[in-house]
């Protein structure tokens, strides 16, 4: 019996020695901005975060940005499957997910929005039209501002007069630059944006509360134009086909750092934007405030020409415009 006992745990021993353990499961990945840009910093201690707690389970290895895949072409990328994961913003595939909107117009952040299934819908909505996970929304709860090298004028009733503006574009930006300032924006991609600065192609531009120092567009904008609008859609996507690949813990490392992550930056960057303005206006800075009505004009403005793109995009789509009052109530505290 001893020797039967002895025979079988040495067989157990030897099997469990001859089965290879299992694979790190690995994810590639691409942001949206140069290293140097606080929201590809962010992005980074995102991907720290998973390889630390993901040790032996599961890593994300970092390809590059936009030196490596343009922009405009990451989420594509994400959806063919050329790269696993893509850190970018939503703007980028408004054609396909119309309701990335709600994140555009919203006047809230990812705490507000995942704590009410805001982004949970979202990602339902990314996995039917696009193919891909919508794995969180990064950096929340951070506005724009309009920034100009020259003095910007106002008209007789206080609303801004972009008459003399060439102002720098992108699809974030550009329903309320076209149809509600009626300026005749010049499209030009992030990093081109300090040669159009240097060379007067542009003499104004849409920028987040954050960042504008990283860019160093500061040099040419002197004048930041209050109030602000719209909300940052920067986020992670991930292949359909991927995510549904990884094993169970993989899945589980992913999200529940991708959660941590939302709740730390959509605190702390609302503190950093205070904190980088304060340091723009000592560093020379001007802040041309519009008032009263031309104020409230100008952010209902920027809020509803937003909210009508989506519907006029969403009506293109099979699903019409299912969810459109659903999403607005979800990404908006009334």
């Amino acid at each position: 019996m001893k020797k039967r006992l002895l025979t079988a745990l040495g067989l157990v021993v030897a099997l469990a020695s001859a089965t290879p353990a299992l694979a790190v499961e690995r994810i590639s990945a691409v942001h949206a901005f140069a290293p140097s840009l606080i929201y590809t910093q962010s992005f980074l201690e995102f991907v720290k975060k998973v390889n630390e707690k993901g040790a032996g389970v599961v890593q994300i290895d970092v390809r590059g940005g936009p030196e490596v895949i343009g922009l405009p072409q990451q989420p594509d990328a994400v959806r063919n499957g050329v790269v696993d994961m893509a850190y970018t913003a939503a703007s980028f595939y408004g054609g396909t997910v119309p309701e990335r909107d709600a994140l555009v117009a919203s006047n809230t952040n990812a705490i507000h929005a995942r704590g009410n299934g805001g982004i949970d819908l979202l990602n339902q909505i990314h996995q039917q039209k696009m193919g891909v996970y919508y794995l969180g929304w990064f950096d929340s709860g951070i506005s724009y501002n309009l920034y100009t090298v020259n003095e910007p004028k106002l008209d007789a009733q206080g609303n801004l007069d972009v008459s003399a503006l060439r102002l720098r574009s992108n699809p974030v930006y550009d329903a309320f630059f076209k149809d509600v300032l009626g300026a005749q924006p010049v499209s030009i991609p992030t990093p081109e944006v300090y040669a159009g600065l240097e060379r007067g192609v542009v003499n104004a531009t849409g920028w987040t509360q954050i960042g504008l120092n990283d860019l160093k567009w500061d040099r040419f904008l002197k004048y930041r134009i209050e109030p602000s609008f719209f909300s940052t859609d920067m986020g992670v996507i991930v292949n359909m086909a991927r995510w549904n690949r990884l094993s169970a813990p993989a899945k589980k490392v992913l999200q529940d750092a991708a959660l941590e992550h939302e709740r730390a930056t959509a605190q702390r960057f609302i503190d950093l934007g205070n904190k980088q303005k304060q340091e723009m206006v000592a560093a020379g800075m001007r802040v041309v405030s519009l008032q009263g009505p031309a104020a409230e004009r100008f952010s209902k403005a920027a809020r509803e020409a937003t909210w009508n793109r989506m519907r006029t995009q969403m009506e293109r789509h099979p699903d019409g415009l299912k969810n459109y009052d659903r999403l607005i109530g979800l990404f908006n505290k009334q």
